[in-house]
């Protein structure tokens, strides 16, 4: 019913339009894709913004009918029209599953590919141990309120008009798809084609974690999907090895090892991305732990030791010599 704040959508959403959009209503079948920015606001004096999807400069994008976990959103939506600007005031009631989804857009953003935690262990099974990883969120699951969401429809293309892509198949697609993109990751990565393989790879990471947002957590279908998860993280983690980004090795091979403390390839791949970053210390650790666990690297690794000891003292006499100029210098 209308009334001075705006529209009812049930008991616990209304509506306020702030700038109309443009033609007719679609009728949002199953399929569609909705392109959107979005801002979510605290419903405080301050209107405190929790999160701008602006600042991805990169509008969002839905496709209904495929049980997006955050459902209150995929029904606002559906009562806009292309170009227009609308807030929404949810209760709780409404906001169940916020502040996961929160958690694993603003991991998306910053770019944490198998990884929906940001690093703060291992995906959602860890929740209710060490939390979200973001304290708002956080506070939001131990003391839920409601929130307001300012959502901008960019665009809404119905099924047929835009190319299916592997984040908007159904489950089974998705399943189906992981033989194929590892085939050709492999492929990929045999030809040196490191950054292509990575996006293989990455693709098939990204349909495993759609797949364990509609399981329950930490049941047997979650945990097996999950383990689904390590044999792309390594090969995600080997083509970034080879393409020098080691942060991302170190991130990728953790994670990995939160699961399976004692995987061979995690702890070696680790080792070298330390080494690499002249983390001494950290890679001796894990060449150790992997020849505990595989004697059969006993080669392999006595060499990439000597290989530390060396750059280790290399990079001793090279900060000798720096510290030595710094001295000089202000000794003038």
């Amino acid at each position: 019913m209308e009334r001075a704040l705006g529209v009812e959508l049930g008991p616990d959403i209304l509506k306020k339009i702030v700038h109309p959009g443009k033609g007719n209503l679609s009728d949002f079948r199953d399929g569609t894709k909705i392109f959107f920015y979005y801002k979510v606001s605290k419903c405080d004096e301050d209107g405190t913004v929790m999160d701008d999807s602006r600042a991805q400069k990169k509008p969002m994008e839905l496709l209904t009918g495929k049980q997006f976990k955050l459902d209150v959103w995929e029904k606002c939506l559906k009562t806009m029209r292309e170009g227009e600007i609308s807030e929404f005031t949810v209760a709780p009631t409404q906001l169940n599953t916020f502040a996961p989804v929160m958690q694993k857009l603003r991991d998306i953003a910053k770019g944490n590919v198998g990884n929906p935690d940001g690093g703060h262990c291992c995906g959602m099974a860890q929740m209710n141990k060490v939390g979200l990883g973001y304290p708002d969120l956080d506070s939001f699951l131990k003391e839920p309120e409601p929130l307001r969401f300012t959502f901008e429809v960019v665009t809404v293309e119905e099924e047929g008009e835009f190319k299916k892509e592997a984040w908007a198949m159904n489950d089974m697609e998705k399943k189906n798809a992981l033989p194929e993109l590892r085939e050709e990751g492999n492929r990929l990565y045999n030809s040196k084609d490191y950054k292509m393989a990575a996006e293989k790879y990455a693709e098939a990471l990204g349909c495993l974690e759609n797949l364990l947002l509609h399981e329950q957590p930490n049941s047997k279908e979650w945990l097996e999907m999950d383990t689904l998860r390590i044999p792309f993280l390594l090969n995600f983690a080997q083509c970034k090895l080879m393409l020098q980004e080691y942060y991302q090795v170190i991130e990728h091979t953790s994670t990995v090892l939160t699961r399976d403390e004692n995987n061979v390839k995690a702890l070696y791949r680790r080792a070298k991305a330390y080494a690499a970053c002249w983390d001494f210390s950290n890679a001796r650790k894990d060449f150790k732990l992997a020849l505990e666990h595989d004697a059969a690297l006993g080669g392999a690794v006595r060499k990439e030791l000597r290989l530390l000891d060396e750059a280790e003292k290399l990079k001793d006499e090279e900060d000798k010599v720096k510290m030595k100029a710094v001295f000089e210098r202000y000794s003038e």
